[in-house]
C-alpha cells in the first residue's frame, strides 16, 4: 500500500488521527493532532482512507509511551499513547460535538470530569480463546484490530491483576486440556471478595480436564465455572457455591450478582458515578423516582435510601428477580421492580401511568428514544441521564429539549474505560 507524509490535524471519535490528502480524509491509527508522520495506507474507500503510522516525524506534547507492549496489536485500548488528562479532554470534545451536531443543544454548564484508577480497573470482561495449531498454543486475550484474530497477549494492564497477569498461564491451562479446541471464551466477573472465571465449553469435559481447571482455580484463588450452553447453563465447578457481590459504601448497599450478569466494569468509577447521580437528582424524603433500565438495582437501591419511593424497570426478567432479592438483602421496602421491554411502547402499563417527581435513565448504547415517546409525564421536572454512547444521548437530549420542554442544566464525561475511546457521560435535564 502507498506510503504518504502527512500532517495530523484532527481526531476521530474512535481515537484515530485525521489527515487530509487532496481533500480526502485519512484516518490514521496511532497518530495525534499536531504530529507529522509517514503513514502506510491500509484501506481505501470512496469517502475516506485508513492508515497506520510508519514513522513519527514530529511528536505531539500530549504523546506518552504506551504502558502495554501489545499496544497497536490488541484492540482493547486505542488511546494509551495519549496522556490521561488529554484523553479526558478528547472525550469531552466528543460529547460536546455530539450535542451540537446531533442534538442541536448545549449544556448550561460542564461538570468536572470523573476519573479513577487508570490501570487494573476492569472487573468484568470476556476473553477470546483460540487453539492455533500452527503455533502449537492456545491464545487467550482480546481481539486484534482485525476481529478475525485473537491477539497473542502475555499481559493486560487494564484487567484486574489476578487475571490480567495470568493470560499466559490461562493459555497454558487451556492448551493442556483434551477439549482445548472447544473452549470458546472465558468470562471474567469480580466482586469485592472473589474473582470468577466462566469457561464456555462447547463440548463436555473429561474428568482430567475438570481436575485441571479445579487445580488452577485452587492454585490462584479463582472461582471456576462452566457454561456448556446458554446463560442458564452456567454451573460452578470449584468451589461449589460461588458468591459474588460488591458494596456501595456511601449508601450502605451490598449487591449480589451472578457471573454473567451485567455490572459496571470499573468498580471505583461506579462508586463515583452513583454519588454524582444522587447529587444531581437532589432527592428528598417525599420524592417518587422512576429508574429505567435499572439492571440489578445499581442506582435504584441507593436512590431508595434517599427518596420516598422508587420504581425500577428492566427488560431482563432474571435481573429484575435479583433486584428484588437485593432489595430484601439490604432491608429496603420502598423499592418496587418490574420487567418490561423498554424498546416497545409501555405507556399503558401501571408503572408508566404513575406520577414521578424525578426520572433516571441509564439505557444501553441505543439510547432511550422509544421511552421518550411517552415519558416523562407531567410532574416530572428533573431527569438524570447516564449514557454509554454520546450519539444516542445527544439525540435524546434534542428530544427532551425540543419536544418535552427541558433544558440541559449540566453534562460531563465519566472515564469508565481509561485508555479506550469509549465515552461514558452523564447529563442533568430540568424542565424550563
Amino acid at each position: 500500500m502507498q506510503i504518504l507524509e502527512v500532517d495530523i490535524t484532527d481526531f476521530t471519535h474512535d481515537g484515530r488521527g485525521v489527515a487530509r490528502v487532496d481533500g480526502k480524509a485519512v484516518f490514521v491509527a496511532g497518530a495525534l493532532p499536531g504530529e507529522r508522520a509517514r503513514i502506510r495506507v491500509t484501506k481505501r474507500s470512496r469517502s475516506f482512507d485508513e492508515a497506520k503510522v510508519e514513522e513519527l516525524l514530529t511528536r505531539s506534547p500530549d504523546r506518552v509511551d504506551p504502558k502495554c507492549i501489545h499496544f497497536g496489536t490488541c484492540s482493547g485500548c486505542s488511546l494509551q499513547h495519549m496522556a490521561p488528562a488529554e484523553q479526558i479532554k478528547a472525550k469531552q470534545r466528543v460529547l460536546a460535538d455530539n450535542f451540537e451536531r446531533i442534538g442541536k443543544v448545549e449544556p448550561a454548564r460542564w461538570l468536572e470530569p470523573l476519573t479513577d484508577e487508570a490501570w487494573g480497573y476492569r472487573r468484568k470482561g470476556r476473553l477470546s480463546v483460540k487453539w492455533v495449531e500452527k503455533k502449537g498454543k492456545v491464545l487467550v486475550g482480546f481481539r486484534e484490530d482485525n476481529p478475525r484474530f485473537v491477539a497473542d497477549l502475555s499481559i493486560c494492564h487494564t484487567l484486574l491483576p489476578q487475571v490480567g497477569g495470568r493470560l499466559v498461564a490461562l493459555g497454558e491451562l487451556v492448551g493442556s486440556l483434551d477439549a482445548k479446541a472447544s473452549i470458546a471464551q472465558i468470562e471474567i466477573a469480580a466482586g469485592d471478595d472473589a474473582v470468577a472465571l466462566t469457561f464456555r465449553n462447547l463440548q463436555p469435559l473429561s474428568d482430567s480436564d475438570r481436575d485441571a481447571l479445579i487445580g488452577f482455580g485452587k492454585a490462584h484463588e479463582l472461582a471456576i465455572l462452566l457454561q456448556p450452553g446458554g446463560p442458564d447453563s452456567v454451573t460452578p465447578l470449584w468451589p461449589t457455591d460461588v458468591a459474588l457481590s460488591f458494596r456501595i459504601a456511601e449508601s450502605d448497599i451490598d449487591i449480589a450478582f451472578r457471573p454473567l450478569d451485567f455490572i459496571q466494569v470499573n468498580a471505583g468509577m461506579n462508586q463515583r458515578m452513583i454519588a454524582r447521580t444522587l447529587d444531581l437528582l437532589e432527592l428528598h424524603p417525599g420524592d417518587s423516582v422512576l429508574d429505567l433500565f435499572c439492571g440489578l438495582g445499581n442506582f435504584t437501591l441507593p436512590i431508595a435510601r434517599n427518596a420516598g419511593s422508587v420504581t425500577g424497570v428492566e427488560g431482563e426478567a432474571a435481573l429484575v428477580a435479583r433486584s428484588r432479592e437485593n432489595a430484601t438483602r439490604n432491608g429496603i421496602a420502598n423499592a418496587e421492580f418490574f420487567a418490561a421491554d423498554l424498546a416497545v411502547d409501555q405507556r399503558a402499563t401501571p408503572w408508566a401511568l404513575k406520577r414521578y417527581d424525578k426520572l433516571l435513565l441509564d439505557p444501553p448504547r441505543s439510547g432511550a428514544a422509544a421511552v421518550l415517546e411517552y415519558l416523562p409525564r407531567k410532574g416530572t421536572d428533573r431527569i438524570v441521564y447516564v449514557s454509554c454512547h454520546p450519539g444516542s444521548l445527544a439525540r435524546d437530549a434534542g428530544t427532551l429539549v425540543n419536544q418535552h420542554g427541558f433544558r440541559i442544566a449540566a453534562a460531563g464525561v465519566m472515564d469508565m474505560f481509561p485508555h479506550t475511546a469509549h465515552v461514558e457521560s452523564i447529563a442533568l435535564f430540568e424542565r424550563t
